[in-house]
C-alpha cells in the first residue's frame, strides 16, 4: 500500500523530469527540385521528348537508308531520242484471194516459194460454174450474131443507096450527052424545038434526081453512123460480157496478185473455198520496214518524217504513225532511207533510236522509279544533312532512257529519291 502510494508520489516528478529532458527538433525544408510534382513533371517530359525523337511527324513516314536510291540533279547535255524494237517485216503485202468459190483440185507451189506476177498458184473445180459459163456463154453469141446482122443489114442499106446514086449520075450524064447531040443538030436546022426539048426535060429530070438521091444519101448517112455507133457500143459490151463470162472459169485459177514470196499458202487438196477467202499472200521480198509499239507518252512527240538509226547506224525514216493506242502503246513504221541491209528476215527484232529533237543542255536528272509514283509532277528532295527528304512539285519535259527534264522545281545540285515512293502518303521521308 504504501508502496504504490509512493510510486503514485513519484509519478508527477518523473513526468516534470522528461519533460524537461526530451526537446522537439525542427526539420530543415526540402529543395523546390526535389519535391514529387516536380520530378513527376520531369519524367514525363523526359518521355514526351523521347517520344518525339524516336516517332515519326505528322505525315511522315520512316525508311532505312538502305531500301532507297538518291541521285544529283545536274546541268548536262540532254540527247532527245527514243530507243524502241522495232520488227521487221514485208514493205508490201499483197493478199491472196479466191475468186470464185470452188474445191482444190491442185497445188502448183509450195508454201515460202517465190511467186512472179499473175503465176499460177492452184486450181479449183466447180462443175455448176462451168455449166453457166456456158449457158450464158451461148446467150452472148447469140447476141453477138443478132448485131452483126443488123451492122450487115446497114451496110447493105448504105450500098444500096450508093449504087442507085451512082446510077443516077450515069444516066444524067447520058441525057446531058444525048441533050448536046441533039442541040447540034437544032443548030444546024436538022431538028426542030420539039425535037430538042425532049432531051432538055429528060436532062432536067435526071439533075434533080440525082440532088434527091444524094439529100436521101446524106440524111441515111447520117442515121446510119448514129445505128452504127450504138450498134459498135452494144458490140462491144456483149464482148467484154462474154470475156467476163469466161474469165469466170479463168477465175478456178489461184494467181499471184504480185511478185515476191508466197507465204501463210496453206491450201490442201479437196478443200472448199469461198469466193473472197483469203488463200496466202506475197510479201516483197528485199523490200522490207520496221514495226516499233511505242508507249503512248511519246505520241505527241513521234511524228512522219522524223529521223531514226539502227545499232549500226542503218538510217531509217519514221514514214508512218498509227495513233489508235492499245494497251498503253500504239505503232510506228519505218522505213530505209536507202536500200535494206542484206540478210533481213521477216519477224527479226531490232534496237533501234527515233530522234525526237536536237541535243542541248538542260536541267536533266536520272529517270527511276520516282517518275512512276509521282507522275513526274512531284520528288522527295533531300535535306543537307541528309537525314529527311521533303516532297516537291515539280515539273517535268522530254525523257530519254536514262535523264529526264526537269523544266521547274529543281536545282543542280540537289539530290532526290529516285526509287518508287508510291506507296508513300506524307510528304516527309525520315531516313535511318
Amino acid at each position: 500500500m504504501m508502496t504504490e502510494q509512493h510510486q503514485g508520489a513519484s509519478t508527477p516528478s518523473s513526468i516534470g523530469q522528461g519533460t524537461s529532458m526530451d526537446r522537439r527538433i525542427a526539420r530543415s525544408a526540402r529543395p523546390w527540385w526535389r519535391g514529387r510534382a516536380v520530378l513527376t513533371a520531369a519524367v514525363i517530359l523526359l518521355g514526351a521528348l523521347t517520344l518525339w525523337r524516336w516517332l515519326p511527324a505528322s505525315g511522315s513516314t520512316n525508311i532505312a537508308a538502305a531500301d532507297i536510291e538518291t541521285a544529283a540533279v545536274a546541268r548536262n547535255a540532254f540527247d532527245d531520242y527514243l530507243p524502241v524494237r522495232a520488227t521487221v517485216a514485208p514493205r508490201v503485202t499483197t493478199l491472196v484471194g479466191v475468186l470464185a468459190g470452188g474445191q482444190v483440185e491442185r497445188l502448183l507451189v509450195q508454201d515460202g516459194a517465190m511467186v512472179a506476177m499473175g503465176q499460177p498458184l492452184a486450181t479449183l473445180a466447180n462443175p455448176e460454174l462451168r455449166l453457166d459459163v456456158l449457158t450464158r456463154e451461148a446467150q452472148i453469141a447469140s447476141q453477138l450474131g443478132s448485131v452483126a446482122g443488123e451492122g450487115l443489114g446497114i451496110e447493105r442499106s448504105s450500098l444500096d443507096r450508093a449504087a442507085q446514086v451512082s446510077q443516077a449520075e450515069y444516066d444524067l450524064i447520058k441525057a446531058r450527052r444525048d441533050l448536046s447531040v441533039r442541040q447540034q443538030l437544032h443548030d444546024k436546022g436538022f431538028l426542030s424545038d420539039a425535037g430538042v426539048r425532049s432531051f432538055q426535060e429528060e436532062a432536067d429530070y435526071q439533075q434533080r434526081r440525082l440532088a434527091q438521091l444524094r439529100a436521101g444519101r446524106a440524111a441515111e448517112a447520117r442515121i446510119t453512123a448514129t445505128q452504127s455507133a450504138r450498134l459498135a457500143d452494144t458490140r462491144e459490151r456483149l464482148s467484154g460480157n462474154l470475156a467476163a463470162v469466161r474469165g469466170g472459169l479463168e477465175a478456178l485459177t489461184v494467181r499471184a496478185p504480185a511478185g515476191g514470196r508466197l507465204t501463210n499458202f496453206t491450201l490442201q487438196p479437196g478443200q472448199t473455198l469461198r469466193a473472197g477467202d483469203p488463200a496466202g499472200q506475197v510479201d516483197s521480198e528485199g523490200s522490207w520496214k520496221l514495226e516499233a509499239d511505242v508507249d503512248e507518252y511519246y505520241l505527241g512527240r513521234v511524228a512522219v518524217g522524223q529521223r531514226a538509226r539502227t545499232g549500226d547506224r542503218t538510217a531509217l525514216t519514221v514514214s508512218k504513225v498509227l495513233p489508235a493506242v492499245k494497251d498503253g502503246r500504239f505503232r510506228v513504221e519505218l522505213t530505209f532511207a536507202r536500200a535494206a541491209p542484206a540478210g533481213l528476215n521477216r519477224g527479226q527484232t531490232l534496237d533501234i533510236r527515233i530522234t525526237l529533237g536536237s541535243t542541248a543542255i538542260a536541267t536533266v536528272a536520272p529517270v527511276g522509279g520516282w517518275l512512276e509514283s509521282g507522275g513526274g509532277s512531284s520528288a522527295f528532295v533531300l535535306d543537307a544533312d541528309g537525314d529527311h527528304a521533303r516532297r516537291r512539285r515539280i515539273r517535268t519535259g522530254r525523257r530519254n532512257p536514262e535523264q529526264v527534264e526537269i523544266l521547274s522545281g529543281l536545282r543542280a545540285g540537289e539530290r532526290i529519291v529516285t526509287t518508287n515512293t508510291a506507296s508513300v502518303k506524307g510528304d516527309i521521308l525520315n531516313i535511318d
